[in-house]
């Protein structure tokens, strides 16, 4: 059987009695990083004094290496207790996992998903964004045209959005964001349950001045739905019933869901 186990995002005593069951019960763990689930399963026996298997195996998958390991797989693995965890969170959020439990429909194995600590969900309910249709985002390219295509996204989605960053590019993103839309209300969420969590809300350049060139730690932003969008943001519904040929269709399509044009144009077809 497959288990999907979140872990906590910063505070120890977020992680549930269900997951230390699953985690002591396992006889191999699919790690993010073997080396951050092993300290984690120190501090349950030192802290909790739970009892773990003897000789559990630990084996590393990751986003560099999920695909190989995915090919190599046979379903008499998942006839031992497997367990998936990555380095904090709920795996599949940003976070290698979707690929297994993919892995499992299609060979009919067991799995089970547990649920947990999330860092969107909890940044989306500490902002006070009272427009509830959320749309999460995930990491920006890194950057060019890709980047400035992706944050125009972002803005005009039509829903509450949710972005992660990294403390390299927050200040990068801010200034980007201030320069788009220097009015729009944002509210960034850092070292979420940890000892230096910290909010902040305001517009892009409020919060830069706020954070005083300290851009240090992980962070989720929130970035408030444009009012002009809530009612009025193009779905693909709305483009298959213009009258349009399918490809034009197809490419209207993938700008807004990110969709490959040419995977968009023949599903059309097909309708």
């Amino acid at each position: 059987m497959l288990k999907l186990v979140p872990t906590p995002i910063g505070n120890i005593g977020d992680i549930s009695l269900r997951a230390i069951e699953a985690l002591s019960e396992a006889d191999t763990l699919l790690c993010e990083d073997t080396r951050v689930t092993k300290k984690l399963i120190h501090i349950l026996k030192e802290r909790y004094d739970t009892s773990f298997k003897e000789n559990q195996n630990f084996i590393s998958l990751h986003s560099h290496n999920e695909k190989d390991f995915i090919e190599k797989l046979e379903p008499s693995f998942f006839e031992q207790n497997v367990i998936y965890v990555s380095d904090a969170g709920m795996p599949g959020i940003s976070d290698p996992g979707q690929v297994l439990v993919r892995y499992a429909q299609d060979n009919e194995i067991e799995y089970d998903i547990l649920p947990g600590a999330n860092a969107l969900l909890t940044a989306f309910v500490a902002s006070g964004f009272v427009e509830t249709k959320m749309l999460f985002w995930g990491f920006l390219p890194h950057k060019g045209k890709d980047r400035a295509a992706s944050l125009q996204g972002a803005l005009n989605s039509g829903f509450t959005t949710i972005v992660y960053e990294s403390p390299h590019r927050l200040e990068k993103f801010l200034n980007e964001l201030s320069k788009e839309d220097s009015e729009r209300k944002i509210f960034l969420a850092k070292e979420l349950t940890k000892k230096f969590q910290r909010y902040l809300f305001g517009t892009a350049e409020e919060c830069l001045l706020k954070l005083e060139n300290n851009f240090r730690g992980e962070w989720v932003v929130i970035i408030e739905a444009s009012a002009a969008q809530n009612s009025s943001a193009v779905s693909q519904n709305d483009i298959l019933e213009l009258d349009l040929p399918k490809k034009i269709q197809a490419k209207l399509i993938s700008k807004i869901t990110g969709e490959n044009t040419k995977a968009c144009y023949q599903r059309l077809l097909n309708l």
